[in-house]
């Protein structure tokens, strides 16, 4: 499965081409925000910015069903889209032979808002009739499918931290089982202070409030919590030998997706089977665990999440056998996007011959297993097969293993 086309709008860059410039430079993207000091009950005050502008050629009539997550998407599709060749292809685009897989972890925060106060003030008011479409949990999707005037399928995910990623994986799936010749997928959140709140509430967010530069620190013992970030990103996916009879010129390959659940409870995630998810995607691959010679891992710096997250590296790779790194130390946690986000970071990593490390990364943490952490100054490898893991409250666990052509 070829990838023809990239797209990014995150804090690390605006072009997959700026991805690894900026993650040589060791400097994480987190800010204390005097915003997030606004709202009381609040600890954390610290957020990771995109940066997004919105471009002047988005007229009104573009934006009328969009909220900032359908706008991120959409700017990073149009990249996308342009360096795969497909930009203005009606014939490809409206064909039907090429579909939508897009997540995101909710749609427009402030559209919810608007609707929210029709019960907290028993008025109708600030709804239209655009209100519902900007802030429906499909929101990315459906507005990249109008937009471009896709026919073909429509996958949307909403499975929070997975959402990139699963949308990715089913893209590819529905390609590999010959269903279309062509997807446009990943993911994009936009940032609300609820996200924000949501992990605050869990004792997950880091409340390092003084010292942005120093958090979050992905499986270290003095780890503190997630900071929030947010972003798009989007891969053009398309089956290989279609891809070289039009000319395409891929830029990796999905060799290899693997997916399940834990059953087992919402937020407290199992190692176990976190484990059997890379271990489907090595499955599909057909490849054995040795082969893999990166691992961009979810590494969310909370206590039970990397602990999990390490001892499945581990169990799957085996003792300091891979290199692993993750690239929201410098990112922070763009949850639906991350795993869109982190699978063109992880393609431009091998492209370029060079993986980051885990900034903040000062004393791992024996709770997160005896992995290969690649801290310090990042690490010039050549690597033929790496794997990108995401996971997700709810159980949903995600591994795509990308191939360097």
């Amino acid at each position: 499965m070829a990838v023809v086309g990239e797209g990014i709008v995150s804090s690390i860059g605006h072009d997959p081409g700026a991805v690894v410039p900026r993650l040589r430079v060791p400097r994480n993207c987190v800010a204390a925000s005097g915003a997030l000091a606004a709202y009381k009950g609040l600890r954390t005050r610290l957020w990771a910015p995109c940066g997004y502008v919105r471009p002047e050629r988005y007229t009104r009539k573009t934006l009328r069903t969009m909220s900032p997550v359908s706008e991120m998407a959409l700017f990073a599709a149009e990249a996308a889209l342009a360096q795969a060749g497909l930009a203005g292809d009606k014939a490809a685009l409206k064909g039907g032979r090429l579909g939508v897989a897009f997540g995101s972890c909710s749609g427009g925060v402030e559209a919810n808002l608007d609707f929210a106060t029709i019960v907290a003030d028993r008025e109708v008011k600030n709804v239209t009739s655009a209100t519902y479409l900007k802030m429906m949990p499909q929101t990315a999707a459906v507005n990249l499918s109008v937009h471009f005037g896709t026919t073909g399928r429509l996958l949307p995910s909403g499975t929070a931290c997975t959402s990139g990623s699963l949308a990715i994986g089913e893209a590819y799936e529905a390609i590999a089982y010959g269903k279309q010749d062509m997807m446009i997928a990943g993911g994009a959140e936009e940032f609300s202070v609820t996200q924000v709140a949501v992990f605050d509430t869990l004792f997950s967010a880091s409340c390092r409030n003084d010292a942005p530069e120093a958090v979050p620190r992905p499986f270290d013992r003095d780890r503190d919590g997630l900071v929030v970030g947010d972003g798009a990103a989007v891969l053009v996916l398309e089956e290989w030998g279609h891809a070289l009879a039009r000319g395409a010129r891929p830029l990796a390959e999905i060799a290899g997706f693997g997916t399940n659940t834990d059953g087992r409870h919402v937020t407290q995630p199992s190692a176990e089977t976190m484990a059997r998810a890379l271990s489907l995607a090595l499955e599909d691959a057909g490849l054995p665990p040795q082969a893999i010679g990166y691992v961009n891992a979810h590494g969310t710096a909370t206590a039970l999440g990397d602990a999990a997250e390490g001892a499945a590296t581990q169990a799957v790779f085996g003792r300091n056998a891979v290199p692993v790194s993750t690239v929201k130390s410098y990112t922070g946690h763009t949850l639906g996007a991350c795993g869109a986000i982190e699978a063109v970071a992880t393609i431009e990593m091998m492209r370029a011959g060079w993986f980051a490390p885990n900034l903040n990364l000062r004393d791992p943490d024996p709770a997160c297993g005896e992995n290969d952490f690649i801290a310090g100054e990042g690490r010039a490898m050549d690597v033929e097969y790496a794997m990108s893991d995401n996971f997700a409250f709810g159980g949903v666990n995600t591994s795509i293993v990308f191939r360097k052509p």
